[in-house]
């Protein structure tokens, strides 16, 4: 099996952080266009800083034309790989067994994983599978600092991950991810999260059994500033479940509820109700009101193809997705990085089962 396949395999959980609203939000006075205006423009204000930093470019590293054939079928822990590591790379012996694991050299001891590579092959991770020989002397000015790592799969449909680490470029820190998966016959869970210097985070979740639970988490400091939760019906056994409509009676059946929070305003519709609730400040608004659209293929997610219609006190209507343009489209692009979690897979994997090899087989 691919060890692409070994994580997306996994990426599924729930995550809700607790996270509280900031004081700005919590002006009983504001009118509900008032908040609405005012959520949207933090979380653009979010975005537009988190998608100009570093941390946005590690989390959206190019993985186009990865080489992924690597088969692991063992554990690798954090005590295994454990240590200091500067990127050497012997270009001799760059493959055995298709384990890359003579691309870095121990330096010191460490109660971690610290690794320290050219930024290079942390931006561009082609690089560091397909070496050319010139980037071996590139300075190693990129350091993953990891605090926890577990990696385990067995042929079972076991699977259990877990990461935290940090990252600095050119001394500089950059952020901290933190992930968490696992799964079994019958259920499957997955968190990821980012937190990016200056107080802004992002997370999502997944969690698979009788239902599929994905919610996502923008945030600063602590305080939520955007946040949408799905719950819906998987498919069942032996059907094939077509991508529905926000209009399509079989799509209302099977989701079960959706909540989206920005701000101190909540919108809200559970299963099988044709309207949706608007509140502010935890107070229902009964002269305002919301429409869910939603084109076709739709997973149900404001990331993606569904948009809402929000209807004010005073008549006027405007799209959710209007508002937040052009956040939205960074925003997604964070979204789908941290579920499919590139770099964990693509740069951290990759080195540390090639270090755990490297320490546990003997070699020419």
């Amino acid at each position: 099996m691919k060890k692409s396949v070994l994580i997306l395999a996994a990426v599924t959980g729930i995550l809700f952080w607790g996270c509280t609203k900031t004081d700005s939000f919590n002006s009983m006075s504001s009118s509900l266009k008032q908040s609405v205006s005012t959520g949207i423009t933090a979380v653009n204000n979010a975005v537009g800083t988190i998608s100009t930093s570093k941390g946005f470019e590690v989390l959206n590293a190019n993985s186009v034309a990865m080489k992924s054939e690597v088969t692991y079928t063992d554990s690798v822990t954090l005590a295994s790989v454990a240590g200091i590591y500067d990127f050497k790379p012997d270009l001799f012996h760059f493959y055995d067994f298709f384990i890359p694991h003579r691309l870095f050299v121990k330096t010191g001891t460490s109660s971690e994983m610290i690794v320290n590579l050219p930024g290079k092959l942390v931006m561009h991770p082609r690089f560091l599978r397909e070496l050319n020989a010139p980037d071996s002397l590139l300075k190693n000015n990129f350091t993953i600092k990891a605090s926890d790592y577990y990696f385990y799969f067995n042929f079972l449909n076991k699977f259990d991950y877990r990461l935290a680490a940090g990252f600095t470029l050119d001394t500089i820190d950059i952020g901290h991810m933190e992930i968490t998966s696992s799964a079994e016959p019958t259920i499957q869970s997955y968190t990821s999260s980012y937190a990016f210097p200056g107080g802004y985070a992002i997370s999502v979740s997944s969690q698979r059994t009788d239902t599929i639970v994905n919610t996502f988490t923008l945030s600063k400091e602590g305080n939520v500033l955007m946040e949408e939760t799905v719950i819906v019906a998987p498919p069942q056994h032996g059907t094939v479940m077509e991508e529905g409509t926000g209009e399509d009676h079989e799509f209302r059946h099977r989701e079960h509820l959706y909540m989206l929070t920005i701000g101190n305003v909540e919108i809200k519709r559970g299963g099988g109700l044709d309207s949706i609730q608007v509140f502010l400040n935890g107070v229902l608004q009964k002269h305002a009101g919301a429409r869910i659209i939603d084109s076709t293929g739709t997973d149900g997610s404001i990331m993606h193809k569904r948009d809402i219609l929000i209807t004010f006190d005073d008549g006027t209507t405007t799209n959710l997705s209007t508002l937040l343009d052009p956040a939205k489209e960074a925003l997604k692009t964070l979204v789908d990085a941290l579920h499919s979690m590139n770099f964990a897979k693509n740069i951290v994997d990759y080195i540390a089962i090639g270090i755990d090899y490297d320490m546990h087989h003997d070699h020419d």
